[in-house]
């Protein structure tokens, strides 16, 4: 850990909220291992607590976790997210059982939460053990740098590298002030809960410059990644477009990994919870495997927030059932003119569906097949056959997504009664 002052626990809420507006609650509860209350951040209400090492290390004890979960409460009531600021030894061992208890009773009430009011953790020291369950039990995990972060007490693979690489970490910031300016970012995109809309800004024009296919889309500025040492052959970030906040989805070409479908997997399942819109943005040849492939279609199909889907480049087979298809969810499938879409690998497809390209010379086998793909499995063909809504220009997709966000704006779907999902 590095030596450099940390900020007090009054320090960090002070910089998280709106100023004079934290409201501290149970201020003569347990006075020195965590402060809670509630407060503003751009406005907009939040519940949040810091636990404060510099007092008995943090640690957690039955009279700080009643503060803890009293402010779960409260969030569950007023429908408001929650933030956790963690940097804590652990556990206040002296009272053995009743930890126990305590803890139990935070991550039942979080888990209560999940999905009803965001939740964000923001690790800025030590959390381990029973500590760190709770903490990854939220949305989302903001660590600093040099922060630990394990179920195992020794602090093995607890380093913010690990965290990130495993998919744990949604974003690592080098400062405990650029953390604690993260969590505030991050939250201008969410709703306060479940039945609320997102906050919506003042539109703004597209990046000027753009250099990928989201940057077309998107607000000049908006887009905020997440967990981009996850699952890197996919992208997924939060951004705006005419002040609109969205999703997104991006693959990056090749094959779509285990963890690259469950970063997607995830992404999408928070998204659809707090009726954030969905653009997925299409090009891969394949997935990794089966597993991943039905886990990437259950989160499409079960979704029903709005959805639209860009082909890019290639989406074939699996690729543009489970991420491009109308019949698995897709309120709006567009491509881009160079985007290919097949039933099957292209080049596949082109020597199953035209036999003579076999019979060829190896030297015009090659020449065959681009003809044959670029005539049969073009984005023209597929919009033909009905397989696509429409072909848009790169430069017109902005407008084209903006009209289409708009109609479906007031999108209603009625599910079946069930519990939960059981493709995991």
């Amino acid at each position: 850990m590095k030596n450099e002052k940390k900020l007090s626990s009054y320090e960090i809420l002070e910089r998280f909220f709106d100023e004079n507006s934290f409201v501290e609650t149970d201020a003569l509860l347990d006075t020195s291992s965590a402060v809670a209350g509630w407060g503003t951040v751009d406005g907009v209400t939040v519940f949040a607590f810091s636990q404060n090492v510099s007092e008995m290390g943090g640690a957690v004890s039955k009279n700080q976790a009643k503060k803890i979960s009293k402010l779960y409460r409260a969030a569950l009531k007023t429908g408001a997210p929650v933030v956790g600021f963690y940097d804590s030894i652990g556990a206040k061992l002296d009272e053995k059982y009743e930890m126990l208890s305590s803890y139990g009773d935070i991550l039942k009430k979080a888990s209560t939460l999940s999905g009803v009011v965001p939740q964000i953790s923001v690790v800025l020291g030590s959390c381990l053990g029973t500590s760190a369950l709770m903490a990854s039990s939220a949305d989302f995990v903001i660590m600093e740098k040099d922060a630990a972060l394990s179920v195992d007490t020794s602090g093995e693979n607890a380093s913010s590298e690990y965290n990130q690489k495993a998919g744990t970490a949604s974003f690592v910031c080098e400062t405990e002030e650029e953390c604690i300016d993260r969590a505030k970012e991050l939250l201008s995109f969410l709703p306060s809960n479940n039945l609320e809309p997102a906050p919506a800004f003042e539109p703004l024009g597209a990046y000027s410059s753009p250099e990928k296919l989201p940057q077309y889309i998107a607000d000049e500025d908006s887009l905020l990644c997440v967990s981009s040492g996850f699952g890197e052959n996919v992208c997924t970030a939060f951004g705006r477009v005419e002040g609109e906040p969205v999703a997104i989805v991006r693959t990056k070409g090749g094959v779509i990994t285990d963890d690259d479908c469950e970063k997607m997997y995830r992404f999408i399942r928070f998204a659809d919870a707090f009726s954030i819109p969905v653009i997925t943005i299409v090009n891969a040849k394949r997935f990794e495997s089966t597993k991943s492939a039905s886990k990437a279609v259950c989160a499409y199909a079960e979704a029903t927030t709005a959805k639209i889907s860009v082909i890019e480049g290639e989406a074939s087979g699996a690729v543009y059932i489970a991420l491009s298809s109308v019949s698995t969810g897709a309120d709006a499938v567009y491509a881009l003119p160079s985007a290919i879409v097949s039933p099957v690998a292209p080049k596949a497809a082109a020597y199953l569906l035209e036999p003579s390209i076999s019979d060829a010379s190896v030297s015009d086998q090659e020449e065959l097949s681009d003809k044959f793909i670029k005539e049969n499995l073009s984005s023209e063909k597929a919009a033909q056959d009905g397989y696509i809504d429409d072909i848009v220009e790169k430069d017109a997709l902005r407008a084209k997504i903006a009209s289409t966000l708009s109609m479906l704006s007031s999108k209603r779907v009625s599910a079946l009664p069930k519990k939960h999902t059981t493709i995991l």
